[in-house]
């Protein structure tokens, strides 16, 4: 249902920013232009006593996001972990965006875990816990396993949630369209596809059972890594809408004063959020994709705690290697490889100037060297990158959106923790490694080793599919006939179709 009704909806947001006051933090956290700003208040102002009233008791921005629905709460996360784009005045405002929304009932979370798990709560639980922390999807109840004793952490989806995340995305379809159609330099960019891969990941968030699956995936993953913990998943105990876990017992990560009181490193901390973030994209491909402040503890001992595995991001092992390249060429300096390296991975068209491209990513590089974190802006770094990427013609790489949207989100929680952090060099020791054993003779043998167990399973097939091969090579089909006039455009309506079934197929098998 992605049509013009959706302009209401838009509409609505606006409108919603302007009655909660937010329309004006909003535009100077960004900075926005004169231009901006007055077609801002054009739209929204007239609509102002239509926007939703959200709550009195939020600053501005957080109540204006948490009025509008979760797929908005969302944005605030990233934003709030952020503070050198949008401010530290709106940052630490958004941050209540994290765990401490206004929770539903603890009644209402009863009756969907009596009716997801199939037996009463008293007799599953011996305590179950007003709720603890509210987030945009789902919240959590401190409780006591009847028959362990053991403590949990209780996960319950929010009721009607489904439909509320649905409303948001299908006008954030409608937004994408619009500028697809009013702005064709921004089909580069691809949002309609930015949209399907944020849907598809949320939706993900929905099914709690997908959530235990990924947690236990990552546990297994990460057992052997120093000052790392998980909680562990009760799988007895989970179902679609609820999840329980082990309780983790800790001091948040957003909490500083905590941190200190506590006696940790905040410098070892920030490292370390850092390198386990980078050690998980790249030596397993399967990493936590929503590391704020909200989803972190540390624990007595100084461990990092993570939890809430419902955003997980995966990346195949070519693309792993690609992004250590680039990553490796920026901490070298050596902005022309770097350059190869997008040019060779497709990332940018063949026909631009590899010289040029390197010497637009070296005026993107070389202020971040020999300068702590406090002396760059990361907003206007970030404008010059897409200004270089649209002039190289780079498409948004969909595949990517989590690792770089993850990479922005834990840089911000290692700042948080260490002002003066130097992301280059705190991922220096990670990817150095991580390139001498993916990209060397001793990756050589093994990607060889992997071809050749391919090969030895579809052996048995490989006469065949030779024969088949040299059988279509000597006698090609004959040119088809052409189409009646009346079903031409519905014979070439039903051939894309084929061609994209087929495309996705082949896409499958290789």
């Amino acid at each position: 249902m992605r049509g013009p009704h959706n302009i209401w909806r838009l509409i609505r947001t606006g409108a919603t920013l302007e009655r909660a006051g937010a329309m004006n933090v909003v535009l100077d956290a960004f900075e926005a232009p004169r231009a901006l700003r007055i077609l801002a208040r054009a739209f929204s102002v007239p609509f102002k006593l239509l926007g939703y009233r959200g709550d009195p008791s939020l600053e501005p921005a957080p109540r204006a996001l948490t009025a509008l629905g979760p797929a908005y709460i969302k944005f605030g996360q990233i934003l709030s972990t952020r503070p050198d784009v949008v401010g530290d005045e709106l940052a630490l405002q958004l941050r209540v965006l994290q765990d401490k929304l206004p929770p539903f009932s603890i009644e209402a979370a009863k009756r969907e875990v009596e009716r997801e798990l199939g037996r009463p709560v008293d007799e599953i639980f011996s305590e179950f816990s007003e709720p603890v922390a509210a987030a945009s999807i789902a919240q959590v109840h401190k409780a006591r396993i009847a028959s362990t004793g053991e403590e949990v952490a209780v996960k319950v989806l929010r009721p009607g949630i489904e439909k509320a995340f649905y409303k948001d995305v299908d006008a954030f379809y409608f937004a994408a369209r619009l500028i697809e159609l009013g702005a064709p330099g921004s089909r580069r960019l691809r949002p309609m596809e930015v949209i399907e891969h944020f849907d598809g990941v949320v939706r993900g968030e929905l099914d709690l059972r997908l959530e235990s699956a990924s947690a236990s995936e990552f546990a297994a993953n990460t057992e052997n890594d120093e000052g790392f913990q998980l909680p562990e998943i009760k799988w007895n105990y989970s179902a679609r809408r609820v999840m329980t876990l082990g309780w983790a017992d800790g001091v948040p990560m957003g909490d500083n004063a905590a941190i200190d009181a506590a006696g940790h490193d905040r410098t070892q901390l920030g490292n370390r959020v850092l390198q386990l973030f980078l050690n998980h994209a790249l030596r397993d491909g399967f990493f936590h994709a929503d590391m704020h402040q909200g989803n972190l503890k540390v624990a007595a001992n100084g461990d990092i705690i993570a939890y809430d595995f419902g955003i997980m991001g995966y990346i195949d092992e070519y693309t792993r290697r690609v992004y250590a390249e680039i990553l490796y060429g920026f901490i070298r300096r050596d902005y022309k490889r770097v350059a190869k390296v997008h040019f060779e991975a497709g990332y940018v068209p063949a026909d631009k100037d590899v010289e040029e491209f390197a010497r637009a990513l070296r005026a993107v590089g070389e202020p971040i060297f020999g300068m702590n974190a406090t002396q760059i802006s990361m907003a206007r770094l970030l404008t010059y990158l897409f200004e270089v990427t649209e002039r190289f013609g780079m498409e948004t790489r969909t595949e990517l959106i989590h690792l770089q949207r993850t990479m922005v989100v834990v840089e911000g929680v290692a700042r948080s923790l260490n002002p003066n952090i130097n992301i280059w060099e705190v991922a220096s020791p990670i990817v150095t490694s991580y390139i001498s054993k993916s990209i060397g003779p001793q990756a050589v043998i093994t990607d060889f080793g992997k071809t050749a167990m391919i090969l030895a399973r579809f052996g048995p097939r490989l006469p065949d599919l030779v024969e088949s091969a040299l059988l279509r090579q000597s006698n090609p089909p004959a040119a088809p006939r052409p189409p009646q006039k009346r079903w031409y455009v519905l014979s070439g309506i039903a051939g894309a179709g084929i061609t994209a079934v087929l495309i996705a197929l082949i896409d499958a098998l290789t």
